[in-house]
């Protein structure tokens, strides 16, 4: 608003820059940043989901329960494109050596 008393050759040149600067802006914002960001929290988000899962599984050491409802219970919080079948699960904990 300072330059409002300028020639309209100078005041052309202002708002060009003014509206090219603002294109820009919201170009980045849009088509860069936004879907950066947006893969990044994917990203965060499925690595915090086996942290979530560990936590379940300890809290249910904790509470006592035999270990293969605790690995049950794990297995029920894996995402369900990555969940294992239950029958693969019973026959790896089978051929684990008894403790």
């Amino acid at each position: 608003m300072a330059s409002i008393d300028q020639p309209p050759e100078v005041l052309g040149k202002m708002i060009g820059g003014a509206l090219v600067g603002t294109f820009l802006g919201v170009f980045l914002a849009y088509c860069m940043v936004q879907p950066i960001s947006g893969r990044l929290k994917q990203i965060e988000d499925e690595d915090g989901a086996f942290y979530l899962i560990i936590r379940d599984i300890f809290v249910a050491m904790v509470a006592n329960h035999p270990p293969n409802i605790c690995v049950e219970i794990g297995r029920g919080n894996i995402p369900s494109n990555k969940q294992p079948d239950f029958y693969k699960v019973e026959a790896a904990q089978k051929e684990l050596p008894a403790v």
